[in-house]
């Protein structure tokens, strides 16, 4: 039995991120935190009612209401707002920054902003997914503790919570107006140290917020850059692993079979984030990004994966959860990429390092590194592989051209005679590319076999594989136009005798995508235009999954999508820029 019939899931653009670097939650408009794993990212879930799991922890009026809420301004300190018929209350919502790796903090703070409110309460953690209810619970000096598999639990706040038959811990309370109540619960593997002063978490957690994060003034919208930064921020622990995101199982397109785990680190998506870090100055993500990455390639060489848990261990293989699961989605937990190769993530992996040598933040081990892609890229260039998308093995032509994008970027800080070998070894890469994947449009198609144009493909001569007014790059960016946009939305590709929009949604990495490839090629208007449009597909929260439903205006797929947030920032800050 699930939580459902109390908090039925929401669309996914109702739902706030609480993150700290080394777990995420996910918390929708009835104050209900629906998605909790702990105590890192890639472990089971301790709240899953967003997959129909048990388990809940919800702070909400008793009273009728409507929902509406905002991060403050450069963190991941979230406000569910409420407005009563006679009173507005606000619920401040946080995870402790910075994080402890083996301990989760969740910080709640009830603010009766007018009159007196009351509050209905609920906690019930379940590990496993919701499979291992609380147990050995204990009320002691105001204090409640538990455990729950093998974490520990303490709750602080609720003095006065009972539990019910099923074991939920519950609490009714009137918070007086102009006053504020707070809650702290605490997770963690280990025994716990003494219990946190809720003011001084709350202090210091928007300190440490607001040191993290840049201005980014100078871009086109810097409340926007802003948040992309927190929001990857967020996504990123101490060791330097980002996630591509902070959910799994939740549906790219109801009953697809198109579901998966992205609760593990993409090395291209770090490289993306990287990029964005590096466009006008190097900012911490930048270092986190290449030494995160420079470790992987040392450590697996010609054996790479394109992703790996944060702690630098490949993802498990893909088993499905005895759960309902979101509606329309499949709870499968592990990821099939840890059976892959996908050239393009050494491209990509070139274009970073490329980026850190001009801010002079290459190390020794990254120097390494990149002379170990640069051999990866040597033996693999010819043979088939996965490639961005994830597919059937292909002579994929984007995989090709992001390896000549690195290969040109890294040449640029080489010496001339290793510049040179470089230049060479990408002009050998781009000419067998033309030879086997122009269409007679003159365009780039996603490989010799599959016809049609890929949105992907107009990346690579942004980063620097061909010229802003090559035939090659014109062409593809009229044929994306032409094959893959729908009202501002752009889809990766085309599928095979399908309308647009039938088989998946659009692709909001793709949309960013587009807005760069009209800046690369100067045409300031559509690139503003691209911007907007796709910058636009979010809830209150301003979160981003991967796909967009065009024609339902809903988000789809896991919940924040990382590389989304990335391109977005790295546009912000090119848009504000001559190419």
């Amino acid at each position: 039995m699930s939580d459902w019939q109390n908090f039925p899931p929401h669309v996914l653009r109702e739902y706030a991120l609480l993150a700290d670097g080394e777990r995420g939650g996910l918390c929708g408009p009835h104050g209900d935190i629906a998605w909790l794993c702990a105590p890192g990212w890639a472990d089971s879930a301790v709240l899953s009612s967003l997959i129909g799991g048990r388990g809940s922890y919800s702070v909400s009026p008793v009273d009728t209401c409507v929902w509406g809420g905002y991060y403050e301004p450069g963190t991941l300190i979230w406000r569910n707002r409420w407005v009563t018929t006679d009173t507005v209350v606000e619920c401040r919502e946080a995870l402790t920054y910075p994080a402890d790796p083996r301990r989760a903090v969740v910080l709640r703070r009830i603010e009766a902003l007018e009159r007196d409110v009351r509050m209905r309460v609920q906690l019930d953690l379940r590990d496993a997914f919701g499979g291992r209810s609380m147990r050995n619970l204990s009320l002691d000096d105001g204090v409640w503790t538990a455990r729950t598999g093998g974490l520990r639990i303490r709750w602080t706040g609720a003095a006065h919570a009972r539990p019910d038959r099923d074991g939920r811990l519950i609490l009714e309370l009137t918070v007086p107006g102009s006053t504020h109540h707070d809650f702290v619960l605490e997770l963690g593997d280990q025994p716990l140290p003494q219990p946190p002063d809720a003011a001084e978490q709350w202090i210091a957690t928007e300190y440490a917020w607001h040191q993290a994060v840049p201005a980014f003034d100078n871009t086109i919208a810097p409340r926007d850059a802003r948040h992309a930064y927190v929001v990857l921020r967020g996504l990123t622990t101490a060791g330097g692993g980002m996630v591509a995101a902070a959910t799994l199982g939740l549906p790219e397109r109801a009953e697809a079979g198109r579901n998966y785990d992205y609760r593990y680190s993409w090395l291209r998506d770090q490289c993306y984030a990287g990029l964005a870090a590096s466009v006008a100055e190097p900012h911490p993500l930048l270092d986190d990004a290449v030494a995160f990455t420079t470790a992987r390639v040392l450590e697996h060489g010609d054996d790479l994966l394109p992703a790996y848990r944060t702690d630098g261990t490949p993802p498990p293989d893909e088993t499905v959860l005895d759960l309902p699961g979101y509606p329309g989605g499949n709870p499968i937990v592990g990821n099939h990429v840890n059976r892959q190769f996908q050239l393009d993530t050494v491209g990509e992996l070139l274009q970073l390092y490329a980026a850190a040598a001009r801010h002079d933040r290459l190390t020794p081990d990254t120097e390494h590194a990149i002379d170990r892609c640069v051999e990866l890229i040597n033996q693999r260039w010819d043979r088939p592989e996965a490639g961005v998308w994830e597919l059937d093995d292909d002579w994929w032509s984007h995989s090709r051209l992001a390896c000549v994008a690195g290969l040109r970027a890294i040449a640029q800080q080489r010496t001339p005679r290793h510049a040179a070998d470089l230049t060479g070894f990408a002009d050998k890469l781009l000419a067998e590319t033309s030879r086997r994947c122009i269409d007679q449009r003159g365009a780039w198609q996603r490989s010799p076999e599959v016809s049609g144009t890929d949105a992907a493909l107009l990346l690579p001569p942004v980063r620097g594989a061909l010229a802003a007014n090559d035939p090659r790059t014109v062409a593809t960016l009229e044929a994306v136009q032409t094959d893959l946009c729908q009202d501002g939305y752009v889809y990766r590709f085309a599928p095979n005798n399908q309308p647009l929009g039938d088989a998946e949604g659009a692709f909001l990495l793709c949309g960013f995508i587009v807005s760069l490839a009209h800046w690369h090629q100067g045409h300031d208007v559509e690139a503003f235009r691209s911007f907007e449009r796709n910058r636009a597909a979010c809830g209150p929260p301003g979160l981003f999954a991967e796909e967009y439903d065009v024609r339902q205006r809903q988000l789809r797929g896991n919940l924040p999508q990382a590389f989304v947030h990335a391109l977005l920032l790295e546009t912000t800050q090119r848009l504000a820029t001559s190419p």
